[in-house]
């Protein structure tokens, strides 16, 4: 039986995020916490799945039946991604996958994506394939729109290419920034968010106010554009002032909640460089770019104090490997 171990990082929205579903940049960093993906060839030609951390146990189905009938969530992204594998590279035999990870679901870390890259790559070692990295892209990209039916890819380009990206929707852009520390605080508000619903909710307000909401994606974009330039010099008095304009704007679509306001604003007051919801919001997590020095305790308690939870991670870290 052959089997591959690989995994991949979750990651962090810097800044860009619901301008990047349209055509707009953004900037992301891989972190620490990853999910690995142990891949095996089988002799039965059916789909198994062990995925503990999201409660799918003893999952199978023959391989002919793919994406039929009832699909339990947790195992979603891992069976389109054989599926879209299997389209373009037919397997001879089943497929065998034991998933494991490093951070909770709960988080917007991007575990889904992490997971489909997982598995590609290890198919595709398995097979002898080697796609290369924009080619896992593609098929994981296409797995994501599968599934969400909207989507920018940057969590899957993080999750693959690892480091800090500059990203265009779609991966048209895909440009690996040459950064070595990134010293950021991350705080959870305690509310698991729905990336989707909240997507749709961003729509549904431009289709009402189509000129204000384009308006905001544009100045992002600019944001974006100056934030690549101060991120490459180390600039970071001026990338957290760009950072929390960011933040203003995405409170303008009404996509920030009063918790993540809360910790934004009490890490800025404790020396934050500046600080932005960091993902769809709704709730989720916050970031705050942070000198590395004694202020980070400091910024750690405040938000603390109005009831965030920190979250401790490196960031700028190694994509998509395998392990074994």
């Amino acid at each position: 039986m052959k089997t591959v171990t690989v995994s991949a990082p979750g990651k962090l929205m810097l800044l860009g995020e619901h301008a990047v579903v349209y055509d707009r940049p953004c900037l992301v960093t891989a972190v620490g916490q990853r999910m690995r993906a142990t891949v095996s060839l089988i002799g039965p030609k059916e789909f198994q799945l062990e995925a503990a951390d999201v409660s799918v146990t003893g999952y199978s189905k023959p391989m002919t039946e793919l994406v039929d009938g009832e699909i339990p969530k947790g195992a979603k992204f891992v069976e389109v991604a054989i599926k879209n594998f299997n389209e373009k590279f037919p397997l001879t035999k089943g497929v065998r996958v034991e998933t494991t990870s490093e951070f909770s679901s709960k988080l917007g870390f991007g575990s889904s994506s992490a997971s489909t890259v997982c598995v590609i790559k290890a198919l595709s070692e398995l097979t002898g394939n080697k796609l290369d990295n924009k080619e896992i892209f593609e098929l994981a990209y296409k797995t994501v729109l599968d599934i969400q039916g909207k989507g920018s890819g940057f969590d899957v380009a993080a999750a693959i290419y690892g480091g800090t990206l500059y990203f265009v929707t779609g991966g048209k852009v895909i440009e690996p920034l040459d950064i070595k520390e990134l010293s950021l605080v991350v705080g959870y508000s305690g509310v698991k968010a729905d990336t989707v619903t909240l997507m749709n909710q961003v729509t549904e307000l431009a289709k009402k106010n189509p000129d204000l909401v384009e308006g905001i994606y544009n100045q992002i974009q600019k944001l974006v554009e100056k934030a690549k330039i101060e991120l490459i010099s180390k600039n970071w008095t001026e990338l957290g002032k760009l950072m929390t304009k960011n933040q203003g704007l995405l409170k303008k679509l009404g996509v920030s909640t009063g918790k993540l306001d809360a910790m934004i604003d009490v890490a800025c007051k404790a020396g934050a460089y500046g600080a932005k919801l960091s993902g769809a919001g709704g709730g989720d997590c916050m970031i705050a770019l942070v000198p590395e020095d004694n202020k980070i305790g400091k910024i750690q308690k405040n938000i603390q104090a109005v009831g965030g939870e920190v979250i401790n991670i490196q960031t700028n870290v190694q994509g998509a490997r395998i392990e074994n």
